[in-house]
């Protein structure tokens, strides 16, 4: 059975009203997020914003990092250092793996050999 377009989590279908009545925020917070380069919408052939889920679920982080007193360049930053860290988590993941690999055709190897031209 095909997936219907709302159950796809980027997927930009929501405006700013949508998301502002959604969240109980001004519209006004939304743009300057925006502005500020935090949270990116897509646009609309008719240049409207248009969130998809997962940008609404970063917007509910970020207004919660801008109760806590955070101002917009500083959540930026720890939006751009949480991806670093995933990618970073990614990247250690698959050396972990490879690793793995050469860990196990190693055990592998036949151990009858002895050091390169040593003869027994």
């Amino acid at each position: 059975m095909p997936s219907l377009p709302f159950e796809d989590e980027n997927l930009p279908l929501f405006t700013v009203g949508q998301v502002s009545s959604m969240l109980e925020i001004q519209q006004a917070f939304l743009r300057r997020l925006d502005e500020h380069g935090v949270v990116r919408p897509s646009r609309s052939s008719g240049r409207q914003r248009r969130y998809t889920r997962n940008e609404i679920t970063v917007i509910q982080y970020v207004v919660r990092l801008a109760d806590e007193g955070m101002t917009l360049p500083s959540i930026r930053r720890v939006l751009e250092l949480e991806d670093q860290i995933r990618e970073l988590e990614s990247e250690c993941d698959a050396l972990r793996a490879a690793l793995r690999e050469v860990r196990q055709r190693l055990a592998e190897l036949p151990e009858a050999r002895g050091p390169a031209g040593s003869q027994s």
